[in-house]
Parts: structure tokens; sequence; C-alpha cells
């Protein structure tokens, strides 16, 4: 029985696919984190974990910074403390909970690795995968929204690429649409705090996310949250059109020109409505020529 069960389930679950990596989004916030390098490489790192809003300390040499390390530093002075030398030893590392290396010695990039290691700090050398504790994948970032996509170190190039489609085909006003929803969840939560309604308030927030468009959720105002929450005790989501009124039938001048001179987000073809103008214009200049020409051919 048991193993007619498990048989007959087989194409139900997702399938096991060993060899990736877990995917996490780490709460660095407050956590102090060493990033040993000043190039190219060592900027990546340093805007990742700013991002993240970790405390950075960067280690290296000033001759060895490059531009924009020199601008996060010592410009825009994002950087929670900075050390004009090269990494010295273990005690280097004394305090913090991930190291980061991007330094061309690939020796002592080994060493720093094995020293964390043994603190069991976790550890990241650049543009070595045996050496990395986790990988940095290629990040969108639109707002609150993060999306990382990852080759798990074997294709950082192809990563690069699938960012690049996948980026084309998000919208424009999605991180705005995420912001506005994240208010309304708030307010939510004030009007009904207590823990036993978590599992109504979260299926009621599913409701709002699949009635409201991104678009109508980016616009999305403090008249109108009131709207929809006043729909709460009923467990009803009232629509756009019916919270808006008359004002949400009439498309904004910026949606026209979207829908007019748009492209495909991943092909890249212009829009139906582009097309469409653009063969009506060419079939009207190409009957205006045929019938000047059997006029003038008379």
């Amino acid at each position: 029985m048991a193993e007619n069960g498990s048989r007959a389930d087989n194409g139900k679950y997702q399938p096991i696919c060993k060899g990736g990596g877990l995917l996490l989004a780490w709460q660095l916030k407050g956590k102090r984190v060493l990033l040993v390098g000043g190039g190219p490489v060592a900027a990546g790192r340093l805007v990742n974990v700013k991002d993240a809003d970790a405390h950075l300390t960067v280690l290296a040499p000033r001759s060895g910074l490059c531009s924009e390390m020199k601008f996060r530093i010592f410009e825009q002075k994002v950087v929670d403390a900075y050390e004009d030398r090269l990494f010295e030893g273990d005690s280097d590392l004394a305090g913090f909970d991930m190291v980061l290396t991007a330094i061309d010695d690939a020796d002592l990039s080994r060493r720093i690795c094995q020293m964390c290691r043994a603190r069991r700090i976790p550890v990241n050398v650049a543009d070595v995968p045996p050496e990395c504790d986790f990988y940095f994948g290629s990040l969108i970032r639109r707002g609150p929204l993060q999306v990382l996509v990852s080759t798990g170190g074997k294709g950082p190039r192809i990563a690069a690429q699938t960012r690049r489609i996948i980026e084309r085909a998000i919208p424009e006003n999605l991180g705005e649409a995420i912001e506005r929803v994240g208010v309304l969840r708030a307010l939510l939560r004030k009007q009904a705090p207590e823990q036993k309604v978590g599992a109504r308030r979260m299926a009621w927030m599913i409701d709002v996310c699949e009635t409201w468009s991104f678009d109508e959720l980016a616009n999305m105002t403090e008249a109108d949250m009131r709207a929809i929450l006043a729909g709460w005790e009923k467990g009803t989501v009232p629509s756009a059109r019916r919270v808006r009124g008359i004002k949400h039938m009439v498309p904004r001048a910026e949606d026209v020109r979207k829908r007019i001179t748009g492209r495909c987000p991943v092909a890249g073809y212009c829009t139906p409505w582009l097309g469409g103008i653009g063969g009506f214009v060419l079939g009207a200049a190409v009957a205006s020529a045929i019938l000047l020409t059997r006029k003038t051919a008379r």
C-alpha cells in the first residue's frame, strides 16, 4: 500500500533537484562585515552589503582602491570603517559576522578562508567557489523587491544575461506597488492585531493583490486604502473600479503612451497597438499610391 501510494504521488510534489544552493534573504542589518579588497569586484560586494544595512569595514591600501571604492568611502561615506592597509592576520577577523575577500592574492585569500572557517565565520572568496560558504548571484532590485539569479558559481555571466531577461519583464512600478501593499498591510494589522486572525489577514491580503492590478496598487492612495479596509470585517475586497468610480475608467496619459509606444519586455517587439497603427498607416499609404498611379495613368 505504502509503495503504491508513494509511486502515485511521484508527479504530485516538487521533485528534489540536488546540487543547488539554499537561496535566502540573509538579514545583515546591524551585523559586522569585513571586506578585504578595493577593486571593482569589491565595489560590487560593498553595494550588496550596504543595501542589506550591514556595518561594513573595508580593509585595503588606498593605492589599490578603484574609483567607485574611493567614491563610496570618501565622498558618499557609506563605509562604517576604512583601514588603509593590507590584511595582517587572524586578529583582523575578530568580532566580524561575515568576511568577503576580493583580492588578486590567491594564497592570502585561501589563508583568510581557512582562518574564517576555523572561527566559524561565513566567508566568500571572490571567483573561487570551493572557498565560498555562499555565493553572490545576479540581483534585480526594485525598491523592496529583490530577485536573485544564481548558477551556483558555475556561470556568473549566464546569470547576468538571465537577470537582464527577467529584468525587462518586471513592470516598472512593481516596487511602488509592493510599498503600497506594505502600507495597507500595516494598517490592517493595526485594525485587526489579534494573533488568532493572522491566517485570515493573510488570505484577505492575497485577495487584495489578486483583485487589484500592479498599476492600481502602485497608485493606491490613503483614501483607497480606507475604502478597501472597510471590507475587512465582511471578508470582501472592493475592486479599484468600485473604489475610484468613473475616474478609474479614464486611462492616464502615461498609460496610453506606454500602450502605443511600448515594447514587449522580453522579446523587444513593438506592442500590438503600435503594430496596428503602423499597419493602418502603411496600408493607407500604399492604397493612396495605387490610386494616384491609376489617376496619373488615365
